[in-house]
């Protein structure tokens, strides 16, 4: 029997490549992909959507263990009402129409960032899906929605001094793992890689106390453009890199 040489070529790359644990993504560019189609932003989040569930399926396909996606920043908020209306309720019909799906690929849901200014319905939604997940052991999926790392990270101090003020931490104890344990990927390990679409170089206030040893890869596409060609080439630039965590390379 033949072998198509496609096939075992795709095989070796795949096994010469270093799985990063967790990937971290800045989904960028969803309204300059419409804005080059002549179509408007909502359709660019639409086909934003799409990349979301391929990039999902390329993390199971290929190992990872935790994907977060960066879907809505606390300073989303600046843009016209009429989209983030949009976007709120693309991620209400995003649960609720791949709820199954994700069932049925194992994956485990859950979303950070502030919910105090989401509507009760969207809270629900939020809730019903991490509760119906959470038993699952593949993927970690997390979305961030309406999450701000220099926010985060401003409550959990808020949450630790609340502690040692009540005589619950002993102040002179605290160090970076209360801190890490205050925040919301407790439980999670830190990104490895950090990938940003849209050639933007900046990390746009996405988990940096968490990133604090990440590779970033920036890439040229936009997030509606995210494929397993573009997946690989950023973990191929992971597998290059030599990752010394401030100590003497081999």
């Amino acid at each position: 029997m033949s072998v198509n040489p496609a096939i075992v070529s795709a095989a070796n790359e795949k096994s010469s490549l270093k799985i990063p644990g967790h990937i971290g993504i800045i989904m960028d560019g969803n309204g300059r992909w419409a804005k080059a189609r002549g179509l408007g932003r909502a359709e660019g989040h639409r086909a934003g959507v799409e990349a979301v569930r391929r990039t999902v399926e390329l993390c199971i396909s290929y190992g990872v263990e935790c994907l977060t996606l960066f879907a809505f920043s606390s300073e989303n908020w600046r843009r016209p009402p009429d989209e983030v209306n949009f976007l709120f309720g693309l991620l209400r019909r995003f649960v609720a129409s791949d709820l199954a799906r994700l069932m049925r690929q194992n994956v485990q849901v859950r979303i950070i960032g502030d919910r105090a200014s989401l509507d009760p319905g969207l809270r629900a939604v939020i809730e019903d899906v991490e509760a119906k997940t959470a038993g699952n052991t593949g993927l970690n999926l997390i979305i961030a929605f309406n999450y701000g790392a220099k926010s985060e990270i401003v409550a959990a101090v808020k949450a630790i001094a609340a502690k040692a003020a009540a005589g619950e931490i002993d102040p002179a104890a605290i160090d970076q793992n209360t801190l890490a344990t205050h925040l919301s990927t407790v439980g999670l390990p830190d990104p490895d890689l950090i990938v940003r679409t849209s050639g933007e170089m900046r990390l746009s206030n996405f988990l940096l106390w968490q990133s604090a040893y990440a590779e970033l890869v920036f890439v040229e596409e936009n997030w509606p453009d995210f494929d397993e060609s573009v997946f690989v080439r950023a973990l191929r630039a992971f597998t290059e890199r030599d990752r010394r965590f401030g100590g003497i390379g081999t």
